[in-house]
């Protein structure tokens, strides 16, 4: 039977293993559109915005591995997917984009909604993006789309013009000129040569003090790196998109680094003689060891990341856990177990202090009582998203992770508006998972309002009911505001900080979810038992303090400075940050 291009795009599509499509309609993909109805997979999933798509098509990239796909209009369209779109290229996701133009006949003409889009997606998917000029042309673009995003962990996209859109297909002629591509990848097993793997196994081996610092690479590798771990007796870090590549509850696992991260991680890193780097291209040198002080290992799918962020003096191209695997064999188990011990006492000592600055008084609410009160209580198996904010150091500190378990972030990017788009991705993905948003109020107004419209319209087509999104209502654009203190050395500037109030649990409500809104310590164990509880999507609006400050591993001198110089500008609320400030420090001394 004939097909349109549109049809023959989407068929194919389906047969590289796409079944779903992220998107919002447009006349620029009505050729695409109306293929739809001919096909019975992939299918159409409209959401609010072109930005949710584009997160939504990463997020899915980065919980399944599986190619994300996304769709959008010609134009504004197309140029709303950005964001979500460097978001999967920064953080190294396979993710195909799918964008309508005008008629052939009328490009170069300034027609309405004509915008250069190869121009315009040559950075973001600059492994491959190409015009669809000719019928012919659609089978190897879809081929090269999918297997350059798979092959290069990349973003890709297609142009379609509209006229091409509804164009008879037909496979390429049998002449010069003509391509013929097939559907296909098979991940490669990469495993560096023996004698690379001896030179990193005697690095390793001969150190006395390693620290191991894992990524998102590590993901899948869980068993070889914490028997690696084991034979060298080290703490293993985790730089923040590895939150899931290692169970937070085993004793050597020190936890996230950097300004988001711990102070036993910070604590291996200062004291370390050797440094063991897996699937991470962690960008913060300066909470890696000083230059000199430690011989390097790093193991890394993309050779280009190799030796990029701390000198290394083997660095191996390969597979995380096939080079682990091919490793193990060539380490000596060390005998004296002291670095390991000290390593897990740091580790012991900090959940204490965690406990106790969660526990402190504050105005209202503490949010780091959130988050501590949800550790115990997260469901098996479930996936967790975070938005980019204050909440996000509370997200990377508390919440212990366990074997079963997914999360997600925009690491590299750091980009606000991922959380809730995430979480419905990840409900697409894992409809019988629990899955759990947390954010703060500015990301919730920027784009997570409209995501929730999504969530109330497919709720019903999740298998597990628990989906919940925290938000922290605190009026402030906290993460900048810290920021500006602490690095700018700049009291708080209102006119840029303060956000209007708004009901986020009787919005929720108004959707047909359920709100909880939680104003007092008290009220906070009882609202995760009824929103993890609830037979459907909840919102719990928590009123939190916004002067409980984020505070770094250590504070540096640079940072003291700085936020000194704020205090002494007259920022707004300099009493009540110090008071939290001081109380968060003596945690510290307390559970020594």
């Amino acid at each position: 039977m004939s097909q349109n291009v549109g049809e023959f795009i989407l068929n194919r599509l389906n047969e590289w293993g796409v079944d779903k499509i992220y998107g919002y309609p447009g006349d620029g993909i009505n050729g695409l559109l109306g293929a739809f109805h001919k096909v019975e997979k992939p299918e159409f999933i409209q959401l609010r915005h072109e930005e949710i798509a584009s997160f939504a098509a990463t997020a899915h990239a980065k919980f399944t591995g599986e190619v994300g796909v996304c769709m959008a209009t010609s134009g504004p369209g197309a140029i709303h997917l950005l964001n979500g779109l460097y978001d999967g290229k920064l953080d190294h996701q396979p993710v195909v984009a799918i964008v309508g133009q005008q008629a052939r006949s009328g490009l170069g003409s300034n027609y309405q909604q004509e915008v250069d889009l190869q121009v315009l997606f040559k950075d973001v998917a600059s492994e491959f993006v190409q015009y669809c000029m000719a019928p012919s042309q659609a089978r190897h673009l879809v081929d090269r789309a999918m297997r350059v995003a798979m092959a290069s962990r990349s973003v890709t996209c297609i142009i379609v013009p509209e006229d091409v859109q509804e164009s008879p297909y037909e496979d390429p002629p049998r002449s010069h000129g003509s391509v013929f591509s097939s559907v296909g990848y098979k991940k490669p097993r990469v495993v560096p040569e023996p004698a690379d793997l001896d030179s990193a196994a005697e690095v390793l081996n001969n150190g006395k003090k390693v620290a191991m610092l894992i990524g998102a690479g590590a993901i899948g590798a869980e068993n070889e790196v914490a028997q690696v771990a084991d034979l060298l007796g080290c703490g293993v870090a985790k730089a923040l998109n590895g939150k899931a590549a290692l169970p937070d509850d085993l004793p050597f696992v020190t936890g996230g680094i950097g300004l988001l991260g711990t102070k036993p991680s910070d604590h291996m890193m200062e004291n370390c003689d050797t440094l063991l780097m897996v699937g991470t291209s962690f960008p913060y040198s300066e909470w890696l060891p000083p230059e000199g002080q430690a011989k390097g290992v790093q193991i890394d799918i993309d050779g280009r990341l190799l030796g990029m962020r701390y000198p290394m003096d083997v660095p191996l191209v390969g597979d995380s856990q096939a080079t682990l695997n091919a490793l193990i064999p060539k380490l000596q188990r060390k005998e004296d177990r002291s670095w390991r011990e000290e390593i897990e006492h740091e580790v012991a000592r900090w959940w204490e202090i965690l406990d106790d600055r969660a526990q402190q008084g504050a105005n209202p609410l503490n949010p780091q009582l959130l988050f501590h009160e949800l550790s115990p209580r997260l469901p098996d198996n479930c996936i967790l998203t975070s938005d980019s904010g204050s909440a996000t150091n509370w997200w990377a500190r508390h919440l212990k992770m366990r074997t079963g378990m997914k999360a997600a972030l925009s690491g590299t990017l750091a980009t606000m508006c991922p959380g809730v788009p995430y979480a419905l991705a990840a409900k697409f993905a894992y409809p019988d998972r629990p899955v759990i948003a947390c954010l703060g109020d500015g990301a919730f107004q920027m784009l997570g309002i409209n995501t929730m419209i999504d969530i109330a319209k497919y709720q019903d087509r999740f298998t597990n009911k628990t989906l919940v999104v925290l938000v922290l209502n605190n009026h402030d654009l906290n993460q900048v505001t810290w920021e500006q203190r602490v690095m700018a050395g700049d009291q708080k500037l209102e006119a840029s900080q303060m956000i209007p109030d708004f009901p986020y649990a009787r919005y929720a409500e108004m959707l047909g979810l359920k709100g909880i809104r939680v104003d007092s310590p008290d009220q906070v164990a009882s609202a995760w038992d009824e929103a993890l509880a609830a037979d459907g999507p909840v919102l719990i609006e928590a009123v939190t303090d916004p002067e409980v400050p984020p505070l770094p591993p250590h504070i540096r001198f640079e940072q003291a400075k700085e936020m000194a110089v704020a205090m002494a500008k007259g920022d707004p609320n300099r009493g009540h940050i110090i008071r939290e400030s001081l109380k968060g420090k003596l945690a510290e001394f307390v559970n020594r």
